[in-house]
């Protein structure tokens, strides 16, 4: 009802230009209901959208300057009053203009003279019908936010599952998590930038900018089925080591693609087609010279692309137990020297604009070391 009062008698606004009509329906209705009144169009559109908002609207027909059909006309397109019911009460009988009341939204329709019985009945089903609406919309309100929160905490568990698992692989490698959060934040920039100046628009959305940055935490899983002596050695690598190093990209791929597999819908598995790619192809360079496909320029894969750069920037910017962290001035300069060749010059383009939130990202997550 439109009291704040829940127990409060629902308020009737009746509208007529005729004095008389207007004392016979308030000597009916004012011992149920709350009643307000209006003499004019113009003065009922003005009732309407004040307190206490009309439960209901009985509305003549026949009226100067402004007809009921026009009143009823401008209560649907206001917002706030267009859920108003209305019914009509006039002294016209025809068919027709019952008709045009109803395609214009009408509740209902009574002639006069008004037969007290037939008026408490209908307004008492209309009313019924109000409330009824109310507490189903109510009802779906309640339950779509229940649905809302369910999906935030069922994306959130993705999201920490997904981290975990990606820890894995780092933690076997002598990294920590947090090198999985810098890259995810870095890949999260350079969408952002690519985003802003339309670059990449056909393949690059807000949406696939979402899915690409949460799948980026994958990018080294097919590091667990690295053997040990070759994943932790503290030197570096030689020609047989590093051959067995490089198949962690598609062992990770190929993970992934049994975890697909096991489902016959793929309709909802995008997220994990992207994790895919990444995997495989984050170690391809811009000019073929990268592994395991030797892929060129634009047949890498975006999401690969962008991965490309951010772990790259993360690995030289950071300690590993067989290196020294470089610094920012010969990371950039790495970076640089990449254009083109490494790495999609337009992502290098994006890094050197933004390249200030990575420090802060790289700042932010910074490794503990002991």
């Amino acid at each position: 009802m439109s009291d704040e009062n829940p127990n409060q008698k629902p308020t009737l606004l009746i509208v007529d230009d005729a004095s008389e009509n207007l004392a016979v329906l308030i000597d009916l209705l004012m011992p149920v209901y709350r009643i307000r009144v209006a003499n004019s169009g113009q003065r009922a559109l003005d009732v309407a959208n004040t307190l206490p908002k009309p439960d209901l609207i009985l509305l003549d027909v026949m009226m100067p300057e402004m007809d009921g059909y026009q009143v009823l006309t401008h209560l649907r397109q206001n917002p706030k009053t267009a859920d108003i019911p209305v019914i009509f009460v006039t002294a016209m009988e025809s068919s027709d203009d019952e008709a045009l009341g109803l395609d214009l939204g009408a509740a209902d329709y009574l002639t006069k003279p008004i037969r007290p019985a037939i008026v408490l009945s209908r307004i008492r089903s209309q009313l019924e019908l109000k409330n009824t609406r109310e507490q189903l919309l109510a009802q779906n309100s309640k339950l779509e936010a229940e649905v809302e929160l369910r999906a935030k905490q069922l994306q959130t568990v993705r999201d920490i599952s997904i981290r975990a698992l990606a820890s894995i692989a780092e933690t076997r490698d002598n990294e920590t998590g947090k090198h999985i959060i810098r890259t995810q934040a870095y890949v999260r920039v350079l969408c952002d930038h690519l985003i802003e100046q339309g670059i990449y628009a056909d393949e690059l959305t807000s949406k696939k900018s979402d899915i690409i940055t949460k799948a980026a935490p994958l990018h080294d899983i097919g590091k667990v089925g690295i053997p040990d002596h070759i994943l932790l050695k503290p030197g570096r690598l030689n020609d047989e080591e590093l051959v067995i190093m490089r198949t962690h990209a598609k062992i990770g791929a190929d993970a992934l693609w049994r975890a697909i597999q096991t489902e016959e819908d793929h309709s909802g598995l995008g997220f994990l087609f992207v994790a895919m790619d990444i995997a495989h192809y984050h170690h391809e360079k811009w000019d073929g010279s990268g592994y395991p496909e030797g892929l060129k320029e634009y047949n890498i894969p975006l999401p690969a692309r962008l991965m490309a750069l951010a772990d790259v920037y993360d690995a030289l910017i950071n300690r590993r137990v067989y290196k020294k962290e470089f610094s920012l001035e010969q990371t950039l300069a790495i970076i640089k020297d990449g254009r083109g060749s490494h790495f999609d010059p337009q992502i290098v383009d994006a890094f050197f604009v933004r390249q200030t939130e990575f420090q802060e990202i790289a700042e932010r997550y910074a490794e503990t070391l002991h």
